[in-house]
């Protein structure tokens, strides 16, 4: 039933209501999706089969497929229209690109946290 291509709603988490597609199968319960995060802020994930709900809708993309892909293959079947989402620019979707790439902040380059004024007893 979830086979690559298949265009989803997520219905359940953070991104439930946001429109998804089926980019890998890893097993009989969990598919990696993506929105992608440029176009319908989804970002590519592990997703449990459960979580997702079918459309009648399914692109033509190779397994694995990039966010560049994913995309060309919404505007040939006219996703954004359909579903009324706003077409991601190309500065939007390298920036999405090179933040997936680049992977999480690590702790110790985050900014430092401030610590608070100790109070000064009056006497």
């Amino acid at each position: 039933m979830f086979d690559v291509g298949q265009v989803c709603m997520k219905i359940a988490g953070r991104e439930a209501g946001n429109i998804c597609v089926i980019v890998k199968k890893v097993d009989d319960t969990f598919v990696m999706i993506t929105g992608p995060r440029a176009a319908t802020h989804v970002k590519r994930r592990k997703c449990n089969v459960t979580h997702l709900e079918p459309l009648p809708e399914t692109l033509v993309i190779k397994a694995d497929a990039s966010d560049e892909d994913v995309i060309a293959a919404y505007e040939k079947a006219a996703i954004f229209s359909k579903y009324k989402i706003s077409k991601p620019t190309a500065e939007q979707v390298k920036q999405a690109t090179e933040a997936r790439q680049k992977g999480p902040t690590p702790k110790h380059e985050k900014a430092p946290v401030k610590k608070k004024k100790e109070k000064k007893d009056k006497k």
